[in-house]
C-alpha cells in the first residue's frame, strides 16, 4: 500500500456541485460532510468529513463440529489500512459492491453460505453498527452459520476453535474487528448450568474454556461466570429494563446530525493529497493504491480515514455480590442511526480535542488492569487505526451510584444486547469479546 495523491484515484473524484469524493459508479462508498449541533442547544456545533456506506456487508463467519467441539473458518486477510498487513478476520468480509462483484474482479469465496437460504443451520443474523464517529448510519450484517456438510478449505483459510481465537486476543493487531463483532454476537449460554441451561441444539458449545495466558483464578474469573448467567432480573444495582434505559437516554436532548456537501464543512481543508483540519486534529482523509495476491481484484485505489492518534477504549467492572458487572455509557454519536448506544466507560482520542472523559484516569492509572491490549480498526476504511482496549477492575470502594448516563451491566446483560440491533456499539462489543478471553 502507498499513498497518492487524490488526482491519482482510479475512478474516484470531487463532485463538482458538492466537494463530495465518491466512485465514479455511485457506489462502494463516498465521504461527505457533516454538521453537527447538540441536541439541547447548548455548546458548540461542528462539521467533519463522514464516510457514508450504504451498502451493507456480510460479515459472516461458518462454524461446523469437528470431534464435538465447535469450530470457526476463520480467514488470513489483507487489508490497505492494517498497521501489520495481515489479520484474523471472518470467512467472509465483504459489501454488496465486491461480493456482486461491481469491481469485476473474482468471485467472494463462502458467500454462499450467507446468501443462499438452506445451506446451513443459522446462529447468528444481526445488522449492527460501526463507529458512529467516522461512518454515518453504517450496519453490517452479523452472520454465523453452522454447517453439516463439508467444506473444502482454501489457502488463507482455516478452522479454529474459539478457545484459539479468544487466545489470540492478547496478541495485539491480530484479530480483526469485524471477526471480533460477529463473534461478540454468539448466543453464549452460562458457565453454570443452574443458572443458565445449554442451548437445546446440540452439546454445550458456548461454555468457553479458559484460555492460555487468563489471569490466576483470585474468584475473578468465577464472578465473570457468573456475570455471564445473570438476567436483568437478579442484575443488582443497575436498571431493571436495559431496553429502557437505553430508550430513555435516546428520548434525552443528543445531537442533530445533517449531511452536508464536503465543500461546506468548516474548519476543514483539501490539498492534493489530504482533507484534514486546520488545526491537525481528529483524522484525515488520504487516498492509497494497493497490491494484493490474495484479494478479488489485484490492485485497486481509495480513499481512506487516517486518525491522528491512538485511541483509550476501556470498561471498568466491579464484583457486586460475587457477580461480576460492567460499567457502560449512553454513547452519542452524530453517525448513529438512533443517535445513543451502548458503550464502553471510557472512549477516548486525545487528536480529537475532545475534554476528558469521566474514569480515564482511572483506566489509565488504575492497578486492577485484566486486559490492555492495542487492536485495529477495519482497514478497509481506516488507515492503521488503533485503540488500547483495557478491562480494569475496581473495588468496593468504588461507588455504586453513577451519573444518569451510565449504569452496571453484567456480562450476560451485555450478550443478550447483541442480539437486537443498534444496542451496543462496536468498541463495546469489542470490549464483549475482551471479556469472553478471560474466562
Amino acid at each position: 500500500m502507498t499513498r497518492v495523491p487524490f488526482d491519482d484515484l482510479h475512478g474516484w473524484g470531487f463532485d463538482r456541485a458538492t466537494g463530495n469524493l465518491v466512485h465514479e459508479t455511485g457506489r462502494f462508498f463516498s465521504v461527505e460532510g457533516l454538521h453537527v449541533r447538540p441536541g439541547d442547544g447548548t455548546g458548540a456545533e461542528w462539521w467533519q468529513p463522514i464516510i457514508h456506506q450504504p451498502d451493507i456487508a456480510i460479515l459472516g463467519i461458518l462454524a461446523t463440529e469437528i470431534d464435538g467441539v465447535l469450530h470457526f473458518l476463520m480467514q488470513a486477510k489483507k487489508e490497505p489500512g492494517n498497521v501489520n498487513r495481515v489479520q484474523l478476520s471472518p470467512t467472509v468480509q465483504a459489501t454488496s459492491s465486491n461480493y456482486t462483484r461491481l469491481h469485476g474482479g473474482s468471485r467472494t469465496p463462502y458467500v454462499e453460505y450467507f446468501t443462499d437460504p438452506g445451506r446451513g443451520r443459522v446462529i447468528v443474523d444481526v445488522l449492527q453498527s460501526e463507529q458512529g464517529a467516522w461512518f454515518y448510519r453504517k450496519r453490517n450484517r452479523n452472520v454465523v452459520v453452522e454447517v453439516s456438510d463439508e467444506v473444502p478449505v482454501r489457502e488463507d483459510f482455516r478452522w479454529l476453535t474459539l478457545g484459539q481465537i479468544l487466545a489470540l486476543a492478547r496478541v495485539p493487531n491480530l484479530v480483526n474487528m469485524d471477526a471480533r463483532t460477529v463473534l461478540a454476537c454468539l448466543p453464549f449460554a452460562g458457565a453454570t448450568p443452574a443458572a443458565t441451561p445449554a442451548p437445546p441444539a446440540g452439546p454445550a458449545a458456548w461454555v468457553v474454556p479458559s484460555p492460555p495466558g487468563s489471569p490466576d483464578d483470585d474468584g475473578f474469573r468465577a464472578a465473570l461466570r457468573r456475570s455471564l448467567g445473570a438476567t436483568t432480573a437478579d442484575a443488582g444495582p443497575g436498571p431493571p429494563d436495559v431496553a429502557g434505559w437505553l430508550a430513555d437516554r435516546r428520548q434525552a436532548p443528543s445531537v442533530s446530525a445533517v449531511r452536508v456537501g464536503l465543500d461546506s464543512v468548516v474548519g476543514w481543508y483539501r490539498s492534493r493529497d489530504e482533507i484534514a483540519r486546520v488545526d491537525g486534529g481528529h483524522f484525515a482523509i488520504i487516498g492509497v493504491r494497493v497490491t494484493a495476491d490474495n484479494r478479488e481484484v489485484a490492485s485497486w485505489t481509495q480513499p481512506l480515514l487516517a486518525p491522528r492518534s491512538v485511541g483509550v477504549i476501556a470498561m471498568l467492572v466491579r464484583r457486586i455480590d460475587g457477580v461480576l458487572h460492567a460499567l457502560v455509557r449512553a454513547d452519542v454519536q452524530p453517525g448513529y442511526v438512533d443517535a445513543v448506544e451502548i458503550g464502553p466507560t471510557v472512549q477516548y482520542t486525545a487528536a480529537s480535542g475532545a475534554e476528558r472523559p469521566p474514569f480515564l484516569d482511572l483506566v489509565l492509572q488504575g492497578p486492577g488492569v485484566r486486559y490492555a491490549t492495542v487492536l485495529s480498526e477495519e482497514g478497509g476504511r481506516f488507515h492503521q487505526a488503533q485503540n488500547r482496549y483495557l478491562v480494569v477492575e475496581v473495588g468496593e470502594e468504588f461507588p455504586l451510584a453513577v451519573p444518569p448516563d451510565f449504569a452496571w451491566l453484567t456480562v450476560g446483560e451485555l450478550t443478550a444486547a447483541c442480539q437486537h440491533s443498534h444496542q451496543l456499539n462496536i468498541e463495546a462489543r469489542t470490549l464483549l469479546f475482551c471479556l469472553y478471553s478471560l474466562w
